[in-house]
């Protein structure tokens, strides 16, 4: 491995800190069993990055959503040159907002779910039909996403994602409306430029909202096999996606898959959870990798700028 001195950082202050404390825990855990290697716990409790170990050589990035996963503590790093694993500062920051990215991937010809911005106060009908998906344009682990098949109900969504836009980020808050591909659901992770095996999602009354993510054991999470083409173009695609939302590192690129066997992608996860629910630690390890070896080959990847 290349680096020796290693700060985990974990935590923060985004709806995602407590599922960061419990990446944070493993990656460290994990770490420790490597040969020569010296691992901090770093835990952050705003926006800003504490203190680091003297020495330190590189950070691995546990942290989920906000600071964590906006190009923030990247910045900071950069600042720093200190390497850390996953893409760089400007990457998150796209990956992060749903609404650039979406237009990043669509200009790159990249497959994605019809989509628009719905702004604070803009009391026009849906136009993408029912169910429709209504998100947070700029948070994560399905927080603030809400599944709708009325008007009334994609009138409360709004509201709801409006309000916690602007809670986070000020101004009058926005919204993105996606509409809902009826078939299947799936992620790819892509480490170092090359997926790893997809992986199909079924939840429990098929919706794989934060509740089926991290709390149900109904949720399965079966590997995608006997359906090479499918196989490929999701491989094919998620990297595309990887490659024209300029990441690096480990990235987890999700999907829905419509009922043609189209891959949709969804969004991008530039900082994936490192949990016992996780999926990147699930196809890592059906590509041959353990959790202590993903890991090391994560921070193998680690770089700054």
């Amino acid at each position: 491995m290349n680096f020796r001195k290693i700060a985990v950082l974990m935590g923060g202050v985004s709806n995602e800190r407590e599922i960061s404390l419990i990446s944070g825990a493993n990656v460290v855990e994990a770490l420790a069993r490597l040969d020569g290697v010296e691992v901090t716990p770093v835990r952050l409790d705003g926006n800003a990055l504490p203190a680091l170990p003297e020495g330190t050589d590189a950070c691995f990035i546990a942290l989920h959503g906000g600071w964590g996963e906006n190009g923030g503590v990247q910045r900071a790093l950069d600042a720093l040159k200190i390497p850390y694993t996953g893409p760089g500062a400007d990457a998150c920051e796209l990956a992060m907002d749903k609404i650039a990215t979406k237009k990043v991937l669509e200009k790159a010809g990249v497959p994605t779910a019809a989509w628009r911005e719905v702004r604070c106060g803009d009391n026009s009908p849906n136009t993408l039909g029912f169910p429709v998906v209504v998100k947070a344009p700029r948070d994560g682990s399905s927080v603030g996403v809400y599944k709708c098949g009325s008007e009334a109900e994609y009138r409360e969504a709004l509201a709801k994602a409006w309000k916690i836009d602007s809670d986070a980020f000020g101004g009058a808050g926005t919204a993105i409306a996606e509409a809902f591909v009826d078939g299947r659901e799936a992620t790819v992770g892509v480490l170092g430029g090359k997926a790893l095996p997809a992986i199909e999602i079924v939840a429990a009354g098929g919706w794989y909202g934060y509740e089926e993510k991290y709390n149900s054991e109904e949720t399965r999470y079966p590997f995608i096999k006997g359906e090479p083409e499918l196989e490929a173009e999701l491989a094919r695609v998620a990297i595309e996606a990887y490659r024209v939302c300029g990441c690096r590192g480990v990235t987890r690129v999700d999907f829905r898959i419509d009922r043609e066997g189209r891959p949709l992608v969804l969004e991008l996860n530039t900082s994936p959870g490192m949990t016992g629910h996780s999926l990147v630690p699930k196809a890592a390890a059906e590509a041959g990798l353990d959790f202590p070896r993903l890991c090391a080959a994560i921070l193998d990847e680690a770089s700054f700028g």
